[in-house]
């Protein structure tokens, strides 16, 4: 007989999709099993008490419960004071007038809110949150059954180029009270009018010590937003998408507490890796991450891709994509959308492109459209992109997947179309598309093939090609050899992205190692329109 707690047996068959997995979870771990565990709210011990007060999930689907107040009216327990953590923000559609404030909370309380105003002291204007309960039965022998209690408030009518004062709270901690002051939040909404801005950027992070040394770089560059390119925060530290992934929702709690230095001023603008799709909740398995995330809704359907959207900032469009989509390395979600993403993406870039006020276009996901590193490059990404990317003229394309950084020179047609050495400038209208791996935000490092030195700025060795290989359709690595491998550097790092606006608009691109050593830097000018 099966024991319930061993997540999936291994006498099953491989290749289950996550929709099979999906079901097969809920079918072995039923609801009376999971009432009959003991759920631990993140961070406590309390999680039985919890559990009894609730009311069964409202969305089945995803193993969450969406409601305004929480079973439990009591902002102490055990006289423990019930503290919001976590805080991570997000742009709306857009930036300009909108922003989302998500945060997380240890025991479930009654009315949570955001107060705001423009002056600390000013906190006049408070906004109703919504909880999202997330329950997460054991799914291993050795790991716990976790409840979870995420909250989310959505702030429009705001107003363009503004820093606004805010604080997050409930029925018995309260942001404005004098001795809460401490946990105010700031933001700033984006300008109404294309100016100077930074963004950065990065995937594959995890809880480490190089993630946060990479959190507080950041901090330093005073970026307007930070891109997420997947894999977050490893609970599945697996990721292979098979059935014997499992995952320990706790290490949210751990990721988020982290992030927080960071993401309680600086929107996170995330995107879906192959690490991040967790079965149980759903499924397509996000809905783990739509419980934890609130991110623009205007995607071809955020219900079921909560990681596809798009926003522009000043003069930079910027979508993310779900790579899982069309993956033929890690084929588990592969054709989930039927199509419906790659449909959604030449719609939106062709919008983007025929604005008036986006210069540039840039585009973010995980999986590697070009890389030579462990997981080389995802065949699925380039047969279902890359001619709309050439079509739509996209600026730069930011990857992660691969836990080093690696860049291309300008590709046009599958070949380089102009060498971008180190410090060079790159017309996207005439040389083609630069493509950036940036996996070194925390997790453990990767490293190039046999022979292939590191060649980044002040340690240049060039190459005239390099051997590597691509995913193929049938899920096989074909060998290839390529010229296209400008710049390595196997170690912890992220992007810093400068634009500028003007009769000349540019984009400088950096890459900045956890030193704060720049091993990489380049621009992209486009010709005129």
């Amino acid at each position: 007989m099966d024991t319930p707690n061993v997540g999936i047996p291994e006498r099953l068959a491989a290749g289950m999709s996550m929709p099979e997995q999906h079901a097969y979870l809920r079918g072995r771990l039923s609801r009376r099993r999971v009432l009959a565990g003991s759920f631990a709210a993140a961070g406590t011990a309390a999680g039985a008490a919890l559990l009894a007060g609730s009311s069964g999930s409202a969305h089945g689907r995803t193993g969450t419960r969406t409601s305004a107040v929480a079973p439990s009216s009591r902002a102490r327990v055990d006289g423990r004071l019930v503290a919001p953590f976590g805080r991570h923000l997000a742009f709306g559609a857009d930036p300009r007038t909108q922003m989302r404030i998500s945060w997380q909370v240890p025991l479930a309380v009654r009315s949570p809110f955001v107060r705001i105003g423009t002056r600390p002291w000013e906190l006049s204007q408070k906004i109703a949150a919504e909880v999202r309960d997330l329950r997460t039965p054991s799914l291993s022998k050795k790991l716990p059954a976790v409840e979870q209690y995420y909250v989310h408030a959505a702030l429009d009518g705001l107003r363009p180029d503004t820093t606004y004062y805010y604080g997050v709270g409930h029925d018995g901690f309260d942001p404005a009270s004098p001795e809460r002051m401490a946990t105010l939040g700031t933001f700033r909404t984006a300008p109404a009018k294309a100016g100077r801005f930074v963004f950065t950027a990065f995937g594959d992070q995890g809880v480490s010590y190089h993630a946060l040394a990479n959190d507080q770089l950041i901090l330093g560059q005073d970026p307007a937003f930070h891109l997420h390119a997947g894999d977050i925060c490893y609970a599945d530290d697996t990721g292979h998408g098979k059935e014997s992934d499992t995952y320990d929702a706790r290490v949210w709690d751990t990721f988020l507490a982290q992030t927080e230095s960071v993401a309680k001023s600086v929107p996170w603008m995330v995107t879906t890796g192959n690490h991040d799709m967790e079965a149980w909740y759903s499924p397509n398995g996000y809905g783990g991450q739509a419980a934890r995330w609130s991110l623009p809704d205007n995607g071809f359907d955020p219900a079921k891709a909560p990681g596809v959207y798009s926003f522009r900032y000043g003069n930079v469009g910027v979508v993310a994509l779900d790579a899982n989509d069309v993956s033929y390395e890690i084929p588990v979600n592969r054709g989930y959308t039927d199509g419906r993403q790659t449909a959604w993406l030449d719609r939106r870039l062709g919008d983007l492109r025929a604005d008036a006020g986006t210069d540039f276009i840039v585009v973010f996901f995980h999986h590697c459209a070009y890389s030579t590193s462990r997981h080389a490059s995802d065949g699925g990404v380039r047969d279902a992109w890359l001619k709309l990317f050439a079509k739509h003229q996209v600026d730069l394309v930011i990857n992660g997947h691969n836990h080093v950084y690696e860049r291309t020179d300008a590709i046009k047609d599958g070949e380089v179309g102009k060498p971008v050495p180190v410090g060079a400038s790159t017309d996207p209208t005439r040389d083609g598309i630069v493509y950036v791996t940036a996996g070194g935000a925390g997790k453990d490092l990767y490293g190039f093939g046999p022979g292939v030195e590191d060649s980044y700025e002040g340690h240049v060795h060039e190459r005239d090609h390099v051997e590597t290989f691509r995913w193929t359709k049938r899920r096989r690595s074909e060998p290839e050899t390529v010229e296209w491998s400008r710049v390595r550097y196997t170690g912890y790092s992220f992007l810093a992205v400068e634009v500028t606006a003007g009769t000349r608009p540019r984009m400088t691109v950096s890459a900045l190692a956890e030193s704060g050593e720049r091993v990489d830097h380049f621009e992209v000018v486009r010709g005129a329109r």
